[in-house]
């Protein structure tokens, strides 16, 4: 008789679960730390324009958006289909764009409120007065550093 008993069938050993909790919990804890909520929902139609010299705003916690544009189909009925301003989640006068950005403007940490940029998302069938009148309400506010959000591509395709 032989000291070693001999394997049998070359069976796999059984798979300890033990530290699939850990796994799974670890999982969770990552994309609920690196998940962000989005932050209001578009209200008003937003077809960018295009545009060839464009830059890419690395920071999204220095942005503070404005939406401009005609009422989606669902807020046609009540607001009609001339181009509105979208603060958040509410459509909002001309007038109160100053109020907005001080507002967010003061949510930021100190040392972020005066390297905040303000992003127009303008549909590209607005009319350029809306615009006017927002630049003169940012210039009121200080808030000087304003960018034209935009897609990449050729400008002329705007003119069709």
């Amino acid at each position: 008789m032989s000291k070693f008993a001999k394997k049998k069938d070359g069976d796999l050993p059984a798979v300890s679960t033990a530290s699939l909790p850990d796994i799974v919990f670890m999982l969770l804890f990552f994309f609920m730390t690196v998940t962000t909520m989005k932050d209001s929902s578009i209200m008003v139609e937003n077809t960018l324009p295009n545009a060839t010299e464009i830059k890419k705003l690395d920071k999204k916690d220095r942005i503070i958006y404005v939406y401009v544009g005609k009422p989606t189909k669902d807020y046609q009925k009540v607001f009609g289909t001339l181009a509105k301003v979208q603060l958040n989640d509410k459509f909002a006068d001309v007038s109160e764009v100053g109020d907005y950005i001080l507002a967010e403007r003061a949510k930021k940490p100190q040392e972020l409120q005066n390297v905040l940029t303000t992003a127009l998302k303008v549909d590209k069938e607005a009319n350029m007065g809306i615009i006017s009148d927002i630049k003169q309400e940012l210039r009121k506010v200080n808030a000087l550093k304003v960018n034209y959000t935009t897609y990449e591509g050729d400008a002329f395709k705007n003119l069709q």
